[in-house]
């Protein structure tokens, strides 16, 4: 099943905050690329339990300084109400007014009784609802193919729909490389009720042994057939790049054809992958 497209779909990019100086100038070329393709907003990555907190912080910082539109990841595992609150006030001060509110992952070492004051993202939407109203839009996580935490896709959709019954006002999907899982998935979600935009999350295919370490740790499936052709390219890095453009970009134009609100880029701080795309999706028209 698919859906009429929309007039005007938003097209947004993420990055996560390097751990080196050197780092984070190579990662403000590499937005200066990106900002020229004009998305709707960054997002920022926030690391288990805030392990990148300070790096967040230093990402967001800069890209408010030039007048960009920034959307910071906030993870709620291992946070207090009272740290929480400071953060979003921090935003505030800046002129934040988009979060992506995740509950994040446990911390190597941290155990259950350390969780901090939140359990569920939908429990951080509620805070975030109660204590700041509507000043934030608030974007939350969607599983297509299902959080491999969830037991179930019943279970996960319920969890979903406690998000938005939370207060969400859209969400970003996992990536996936099936456009019949994501349309599939809206579809459920019509049918309970929900009807917040769900915007898919693209990733770019340069690098298969990384995709396919994180695809099987994140639940994400990689088609059999895309797997076998990325394996037979072997250590052929080129090829790999010019299928997994072709894989992607076929996969952005069914999304798009068939009425997703727009697309959510995980760059990997890469701006060459999302700038091949973006140009030949036309996005920027």
């Amino acid at each position: 099943m698919s859906f009429p497209p929309v007039s005007n779909p938003l097209y947004s990019v993420e990055l996560f905050p390097p751990k080196t100086p050197e780092g984070m100038d190579k990662l403000k070329l590499e937005i200066a690329r990106l900002n020229a393709l004009g998305p709707a907003y960054f997002s920022v990555t926030y690391g288990a339990g805030g392990s990148t907190r300070e790096g967040t912080f230093e990402t967001v910082a800069w890209l408010r300084g030039l007048g960009i539109e920034t959307a910071p990841h906030l993870a709620c595992i291992g946070s207090s109400r009272d740290e929480v609150r400071e953060i979003l006030n921090q935003y505030l001060g800046q002129g934040i007014r988009r979060l992506v509110a995740l509950r994040g992952d446990m911390p190597s070492g941290m155990g259950a009784g350390n969780s901090g004051d939140f359990r569920y993202a939908n429990d951080l939407v509620s805070f975030v609802r109660a204590e700041f109203g509507d000043a934030f839009q608030i974007e939350v996580a969607a599983y297509p193919e299902y959080h491999p935490q969830s037991g179930s896709p019943a279970r996960d959709l319920e969890n979903f729909k406690r998000k938005v019954e939370a207060g969400a006002d859209g969400a970003i999907t996992q990536y996936f490389y099936n456009a019949d899982a994501y349309f599939a998935f809206v579809e459920s979600c019509r049918k309970e009720g929900i009807e917040v935009p769900i915007i898919p999350g693209i990733m770019p295919i340069t690098n298969y042994t990384q995709l396919a370490r994180f695809s099987d740790t994140c639940g994400a499936e990689i088609p059999r057939w895309v797997r076998r052709r990325l394996e037979g390219y072997g250590d052929d890095v080129e090829s790999i790049r010019a299928f997994g453009h072709e894989v992607v970009q076929r996969l952005c134009r069914e999304l798009l054809a068939g009425g997703a609100p727009g697309l959510h880029f995980y760059t990997m701080n890469q701006s060459g992958p999302v700038q091949a795309l973006w140009r030949e999706l036309g996005l920027s028209d």
